[in-house]
């Protein structure tokens, strides 16, 4: 990580996703080795228990305040109790379960996954298929989107617990001192942080993520803008659809390429101390982010509550409802667990409906809810947010996850995350144009993918 500063914890969930440089030659090597030799993951062993008492299972998982929401679970199951085990945030914990599993010992019964890592690891047989064991039933509990995400056709392989749906955050005594109109198209964006460069040239509209931990970032505004980079289904192997130069992915960099350009807005990297004193500043008048970004924000910028306030996203044609997604968690049981039953309770209903749960996520954590219930319940909708100035600001955030539509992850997102920072960066060098990005980067996650065995198809 590139920060001197700590990272506040709901945003190291988010942040430590995109540091994945360390990760892709053991994802290389796990991928070829599932399709080519058709390698298995090895033997159960997951947590044992007595057999007069309950059944313990363990749980990896890093999100803040955890701890309580297993005190509230083993509180309220008399059956089933979890052992709580951090085993590492985002890429440190998905490295040990991948050499757990491969192992054949060692691996959790559930553990936490971002959505992003499930078809890698369920390509390597390290997943159980919770729709054995009554999963299934949840389906209408879950924002639509989310449990695609999590399953393939009758087979759930994750219970979503939380989303990232983006809007855009804004300093108002900025916007009221430079005389903005807040925007709600992205030519409307342009024109006002033109507006604003102009009247300060140290000020920008915002920053532009461009390094590895803004990678979902990127990905989640070519969501809005309907690029659908991937038709994936585990059901289909080997063929994959592979479409990372498609419209709406060229519309973004063209945008914020153009933006770069003409110096309307900052290309700092997310994590680094010049972003967060950004933030606190007045150096960004807005910062585009995701439900869990409000957290984040208070946190860096905490000298700056009641001057921030929330809107939707831009869209790209005015009077549009295009949403995009950066972020999301859920829980998955490994294919080690020796009590695939109970497992499958916990991964459930951990989180699931639980008012209590729910309350410590929300309010401690920063978790956006995609349980139905709990996203679109009048005590979440209508929270009220000081450092927003009051503002119930999930007016903003809960139509956005809702109207979110379905999206497709690699099981090589890794190598995609990182081809797509690497060529953005020579684009912001001068080395290429920002034109080319998109189909530099559909040339070698294709030819990556062929040659771990998959059968690409354009």
């Amino acid at each position: 990580m590139s920060s001197s500063r700590q990272l506040p914890a709901r945003d190291g969930h988010r942040v430590r996703r995109s540091l994945r440089r360390t990760a892709v030659a053991t994802t290389s090597a796990a991928l070829a080795c599932v399709l080519l030799a058709a390698c298995g993951s090895g033997g159960g062993s997951g947590s044992g228990a007595a057999s007069s008492g309950p059944v313990h299972i363990k749980v990896w998982a890093w999100y803040p305040q955890f701890k309580q929401v297993v005190a509230e679970f083993n509180k309220t199951h008399k059956d089933v109790q979890v052992d709580w085990v951090q085993a590492g945030v985002g890429q440190d914990e998905y490295t040990k379960l991948k050499t757990a599993l491969k192992a054949g010992q060692g691996a959790p019964d559930v553990v936490m996954l971002e959505f992003q890592e499930l078809p890698t690891i369920q390509l390597g047989k390290g997943l159980l298929d919770m729709g054995k064991y009554g999963a299934g039933a949840d389906k209408d509990k879950y924002v639509d989107w989310a449990w695609k995400q999590a399953s393939d056709g009758d087979h759930v392989y994750a219970i979503p617990v939380d989303g990232g749906p983006m809007a855009m955050m804004y300093r108002a005594d900025l916007f009221k001192k430079y005389k903005l109109k807040v925007p709600t198209t992205w030519a409307e964006f342009k024109e006002e942080a033109a507006k604003l460069h102009k009247a300060d040239p140290k000020a920008y509209m915002t920053d532009f993520g461009s390094d590895e931990t803004a990678g979902g970032w990127r990905q989640g505004l070519m969501w809005q803008a309907g690029s659908r980079p991937y038709t994936y289904s585990a059901s289909k192997l080997p063929d994959i659809g592979v479409h990372l130069n498609d419209a709406g992915a060229k519309k973004v960099y063209d945008y914020w390429g153009d933006l770069v350009k003409n110096k309307l807005v900052d290309t700092q990297s997310y994590a680094t101390t010049d972003f967060y004193n950004g933030l606190g500043s007045g150096k960004y008048a807005t910062y585009i982010a995701a439900g869990w970004g409000p957290g984040y924000l208070s946190s860096v910028a905490e000298k700056t509550s009641g001057k921030w306030r929330v809107a939707p996203l831009p869209q790209w044609t005015a009077g549009d409802n295009a949403q995009g997604d950066w972020g999301g968690s859920s829980f998955s049981v490994t294919s080690q667990t020796k009590h695939p039953k109970e497992a499958t309770e916990v991964a459930r209903e951990l989180f699931g409906t639980s008012q209590a749960a729910w309350k410590i996520g929300i309010d401690q954590a920063y978790l956006f809810p995609l349980s139905k219930p709990i996203l679109n319940g009048p005590s979440f909708g209508d929270k009220k947010y000081d450092f927003f100035g009051g503002q119930q600001i999930n007016k903003v955030f809960v139509p956005a996850a809702n109207g979110i539509g379905t999206f497709d992850w690699s099981p090589f997102q890794d190598y995609a995350y990182n081809t797509d920072t690497s060529e953005v960066g020579k684009a912001l060098q001068g080395q290429s144009d920002w034109s080319s990005v998109n189909d530099d980067v559909q040339k070698q996650v294709t030819s990556y993918a062929a040659k771990q065995g998959f059968k690409v198809n354009p």
